[in-house]
């Protein structure tokens, strides 16, 4: 985990191309991790909390996790799942996602359409907000 949070919520998404295993970890952002970002770096994010999923993981990284368990910055939260519990996946990757409220499950949108661009980028973050320049 990239900061100190609390498991939001755990669960499997079994849809091909979808995310697989997931955990949705809500963490308390350091006023640092607020004013970082890779384009502009006075923005601010208007929240001190942020909601991240964490994508096709195997089926051992999920299990004991439940909704209030504490986590700690640094921590071993589950490791890529193989192609059959990671949502069918080749290319081993984690999918990291940030968002501004807390979502209805352990799920987040991956994808949106054009028409939902606007609105997806004041919900969802650009994860180099916590992790810094990536690329």
């Amino acid at each position: 985990a990239f900061e100190d949070g609390i498991v939001h919520s755990a669960g499997y998404n079994p849809e091909l191309g979808d995310y697989g295993h997931v955990i949705v970890i809500e963490h308390a952002l350091r006023q640092d991790q607020q004013q970082r970002d890779g384009k502009n770096q006075n923005e601010k994010i208007t929240s001190k909390v942020v909601y991240a999923l964490y994508g096709h993981l195997g089926a051992k990284g999920i299990q004991g996790k439940i909704p209030g368990q504490k986590i700690k910055k640094g921590q071993v939260i589950g490791f890529v799942g193989n192609t059959a519990e990671n949502g069918g996946w080749t290319g081993a990757h984690l999918h990291f996602q940030l968002a501004v409220n807390p979502p209805k499950t352990h799920d987040m949108p991956g994808v949106v359409t054009l028409k939902q661009r606007e609105e997806a980028l004041l919900e969802y973050l650009d994860p180099r907000y916590v992790l810094g320049e990536l690329y």
